[in-house]
């Protein structure tokens, strides 16, 4: 078992170094009840970057919890000319919660954020600890408020994004059982070795400005997994050094994909 175990530690440290054109800030894979590391690696989990669109999975629990969003289809809401479209077709027409996380689809956020109205945003966000629990910079409500998760005022770090994961898989955030359950069935992603991953990334850059700037950009892949009783919650950060495509968001996933089937194979 200790040599399976250090060749699978020489194996998922080569993973992490194999994308010479983006920095590994940080990968942390944690045990959800115990809270062990099972890896760490990378240069820094401890500075707080923009969770871009990894606070989808915050405010999932949000928009279930307060009944802003019923489940997977409901509401469907349209798009409407003006609302952000970088991704082009993929976010417009009717958008419904599954296709608003599969996809990615900021206006959607935004959407809710502005149901929700500001106190109720800002106390989701004090109640979930979430990184620096600073939505300041504009109001959900104002005109052209481009997401305080994006670029802007709300920063979170790897190792806070691991502890906002355990609190939520043991289920000691402040939401309902249903907030719960509709978040899981829509960031589920594909089984690995019989565990049930669910997981969201994020593409976003340095600033507080709301400028995405390519040669910078910040790729997160964050989530849990489920076996039984069993569950991991990871986090994994990367940064380019050069404009690339995919976004680096896609590619942290990838990255940290190759990592967990190595991992849940030998647990």
């Amino acid at each position: 078992m200790f040599k399976a175990s250090a060749r699978l530690l020489a194996t998922l440290l080569a993973l992490s170094a194999t994308n010479s054109l983006a920095s590994e800030l940080c990968t942390l894979i944690v045990d959800a009840a115990s809270g062990a590391t099972i890896l760490n690696t990378g240069t820094d989990c401890t500075t707080r970057v923009t969770p871009a669109s990894t606070f989808k999975v915050a405010i999932s629990l949000m928009a279930f919890d307060s009944g802003v969003v019923k489940d997977g289809h409901r509401p469907a809401w349209r798009y409407v000319a003006g609302y952000p479209d970088w991704a082009g077709d993929a976010w417009k027409g009717d958008i419904d919660p599954t296709d608003w996380m599969k996809r990615s689809v900021f206006w959607y956020s935004q959407q809710i954020a502005k149901k929700l109205g500001q106190a109720q945003f800002e106390n989701y966000v004090t109640s979930f600890k979430y990184g620096n629990q600073d939505v300041s910079a504009v109001e959900v409500q104002q005109r052209g408020n481009n997401g305080v998760w994006v670029m802007s005022s709300l920063q979170i770090s790897p190792l806070e994004q691991v502890a906002f994961l355990r609190s939520m898989v043991n289920r000691q955030l402040p939401v309902s059982a249903h907030s719960y359950q509709m978040t899981e069935e829509i960031t589920q992603q594909d089984d690995v070795n019989g565990w049930k991953v669910y997981g969201k990334t994020g593409t976003g850059s340095p600033g507080q400005d709301n400028k995405y700037r390519a040669d910078q950009a910040y790729g997160w892949y964050v989530g849990w997994a489920r076996k039984g009783t069993k569950a991991l919650v990871f986090a994994r950060l990367i940064q380019d050094e050069t404009a690339r495509a995919p976004n680096a968001g896609l590619r942290a996933q990838s990255q940290l994909s190759e990592q967990l089937l190595l991992i849940t194979y030998m647990r």
